[in-house]
C-alpha cells in the first residue's frame, strides 16, 4: 500500500508542454507590467495626453480632409503600441538580463522563442486594455470613424502585426545591448519615431522623397493603416500590411537568433 501512494505522488519527470509554458510566463509579465507605474504611464498615460492635447487646440494643421480628432485616434492607436510592445518591454527585458533573471529563466525548459512569445502574449494583452480606453476617449471628443465592416477584421490584424514587428526590435535590443544602452536607444527610438512616425504629425508635411521612406517604418506603417482604415473607409490597406509583416518577420527572426540570456 505504502508503494502504491508514493508512486502516485511522484513527480513526473521532463518538461511542462510548450504552450503551458508560454501561458505561465504569459500571466507573470502581465502582472509584473500592470503592477509597474512608471510603464503604464509610459504606455498609457502619455498616449492619451497627445490624445486629449492636439485634438483639443489647434496646434498642427493636419490637412487631408482629416479633422484633428480623425487624424489623431488612429495614431495615438499606433504610439500605444510602440510604447507598450517596443519601449517598455525593451527597457523591462533589459534589466532583467541585468539582474539575472533571464538567465535564471535560461536555465529553465523555456526555449528563446518560447519567452519570445510569452512577452508577445503579454503585450497584446495589455494592447487591448489600452485600444478600448483611447477608443473611448476619442468618442468623447467627438471622434466619428469611418470604416467599413471589414474593420472589424482588419484592425486586429494590423495591430498584431504591429506588435510582432516592435516586440520583436524590443527583444534583439533588450538582448544584445546592456540594460543602460538598450534604455537610451529605446527612449531615443521613441521620440524619434513619435515625430516622424506619422502619429501626431501628418507625414504629407515632410518632403515627397522622405515621405517615402517614413511610410515604410514600423510606425509609418501602422499608424498610415489604421488610418485608412478607421478615417477612410478603406477595406484592406495592403502596402502598410505587407509592410508591417516584413518588419515582423525580419525582427522576430532577429531576436530569436541572436538575444542572449546574459
Amino acid at each position: 500500500m505504502t508503494a502504491v501512494l508514493e508512486n502516485r505522488f511522484q513527480p513526473e519527470p521532463g518538461a511542462a508542454p510548450l504552450r503551458q509554458m508560454v501561458g505561465a510566463q504569459a500571466a507573470l509579465e502581465t502582472r509584473q507590467l500592470l503592477r509597474n507605474g512608471e510603464q503604464l504611464t509610459l504606455t498609457l498615460i502619455i498616449p492619451l495626453l497627445l490624445l486629449a492635447a492636439f485634438s483639443l487646440e489647434p496646434l498642427i494643421s493636419f490637412g487631408g480632409g482629416y479633422t484633428r480628432i480623425d487624424f489623431l485616434t488612429p495614431g495615438v492607436i499606433a504610439l500605444a503600441i510602440m510604447s507598450t510592445a517596443f519601449t517598455s518591454q525593451a527597457i523591462a527585458t533589459g534589466f532583467e538580463r541585468r539582474y539575472g533573471v533571464l538567465k535564471r529563466l535560461g536555465a529553465t525548459p523555456l526555449s528563446r522563442a518560447g519567452l519570445i512569445a510569452a512577452k508577445t502574449l503579454t503585450v497584446i494583452g495589455v494592447e487591448l486594455l489600452q485600444a478600448v480606453i483611447i477608443l473611448l476617449v476619442a468618442l468623447a471628443l467627438g471622434w466619428s470613424p469611418d470604416a467599413s465592416p471589414a474593420a472589424i477584421v482588419v484592425v486586429p490584424l494590423l495591430i498584431l502585426l504591429g506588435t510582432a514587428a516592435f516586440s520583436g526590435f524590443a527583444l534583439l535590443l533588450a538582448g544584445t545591448l546592456r540594460a543602460e544602452a538598450t534604455l537610451a536607444a529605446a527612449n531615443l527610438i521613441y521620440v524619434v519615431l513619435l515625430g516622424v512616425g506619422g502619429v501626431v504629425f501628418p507625414l504629407t508635411k515632410f518632403p515627397a522623397g522622405a515621405r517615402s521612406f517614413l511610410e515604410l517604418l514600423p510606425t509609418g506603417a501602422l499608424s498610415t493603416g489604421l488610418r485608412h482604415v478607421l478615417a477612410g473607409g478603406e477595406v484592406f490597406p495592403v502596402r502598410d500590411a505587407v509592410t508591417l509583416a516584413a518588419w515582423a518577420v525580419i525582427s522576430i527572426t532577429l531576436a530569436a537568433r541572436y538575444f542572449r540570456w546574459e
